[in-house]
């Protein structure tokens, strides 16, 4: 029986989205395969081992009373536990790290388990970095394919002559409005906001450098939303039917429609037709492959009312509650949930 670590809340604006991924994790992990330790990440960065409850975890009231905290030993690549000074080795022959967003899937993670010869599920440091940097995956992809993509002009905090010479430049390269200004390096659509006019632009640049330093303005892409769920194992992969986001009046794919409405519904497979479902596919595997990604991703593109596949981005932990859009991918490839948890652990461990 293997020994696996799941981390889970992390210090990112994502913190609630990785709470409620760590639970489906954690309710329906194989247990007769797997010993878990339950290792919780608060909003400040204290790492602690949990022996609680999961329906804590759901609730975020899993971080009361005193836990020991978790240290890595980077000598002998173990973690362990610490209560009043004294440490005991936490069994751990790899990590499955539920945390969304900054300090989760952005390489940090992944590069601090790799110095500590711990294997880990999913993307390496550096596929895990570039894809959280949407600019910087969107440049590779344009190098390495001739996928379609919208245009972008990319803003850093402080670089900006003023914020009129950003709209104006914004307003030539993109064609006017509306557009679209997010962070680079934020997910779950925190921070992204859709400007109408340019009176709107100045405070969705502030609310998008609000999420980090480096931000994305693009051309509004009319067409549905549609998502691919891609499974790697040695080498081997399993894409999945293209699912179509009904978005049921809202505006676009934003926090609100995702975690919090109901509004938005969806269809798997999409209404596409079989040679546009093909196209996402290929696409879709493509991208995974160009960016060197390893385990698992979610890669998401507009269908445009002409047809065309447009790529818009990649994540490389999404969402992994049981009703989330990759695990529902990978059941209807006819994986159950359970099934792709071993499976991805597997091939992590492997």
């Amino acid at each position: 029986m293997k020994n696996i670590a799941v981390l889970f809340g992390g210090k990112s604006s994502e913190y609630e989205v990785s709470l409620s991924s760590a639970y489906g994790v954690l309710s329906n992990i194989d247990r007769t395969a797997f010993n878990v330790a339950m290792i919780g990440i608060t909003r400040e960065g204290k790492w602690y081992l949990y022996e609680g409850d999961l329906e804590a975890i759901r609730r975020n009231t899993w971080c009361g009373g005193s836990l020991p905290e978790v240290r890595i030993n980077m000598t002998t690549g173990t973690l362990c536990a610490v209560t009043d000074g004294a440490e005991r080795e936490i069994p751990c022959d790899g990590v499955f790290a539920v945390l969304h967003g900054a300090c989760g899937e952005d390489g940090t993670m992944q590069g601090l388990f790799a110095v500590s010869g711990i294997p880990v599920v999913g993307c390496g440091c550096t596929a895990s970095a570039v894809c959280m940097d949407k600019a910087l995956t969107k440049a590779i992809i344009s190098m390495e394919t001739d996928i379609p993509m919208a245009k972008m002009v990319v803003a850093h905090k402080g670089t900006t002559d003023s914020i009129d010479a950003l709209r104006e430049k914004c307003e030539r390269a993109l064609g006017g409005y509306p557009m679209f200004v997010k962070p680079a390096c934020s997910g779950s659509s925190v921070g992204a906001s859709k400007v109408r006019a340019a009176e709107d632009f100045a405070s969705a640049v502030a609310v998008a450098f609000a999420e980090g330093e480096k931000i994305m303005i693009e051309e509004c892409i009319t067409g549905s939303e549609i998502e691919l769920a891609v499974l790697e194992e040695k080498g081997q992969y399993t894409v999945s039917q293209p699912a179509e986001i009904d978005l049921g009046g809202s505006e676009f794919y934003d926090y609100d429609t995702k975690y919090v409405s109901d509004a938005s519904s969806f269809f798997i497979p999409a209404r596409l037709s079989a040679a546009d479902s093909e196209k996402a596919r290929t696409y879709a595997l493509e991208i995974f492959k160009a960016l060197e990604c390893r385990g698992l991703s979610r890669v998401d593109f507009f269908h445009t009312p002409d047809g065309r596949i447009v790529f818009n981005e990649i994540n490389t932990i999404p969402g992994f509650t049981p009703i989330s859009m990759y695990p529902r991918l990978m059941i209807h490839s006819g994986i159950s949930y359970s099934e792709l948890i071993t499976r991805l652990l597997n091939g992590a461990l492997n």
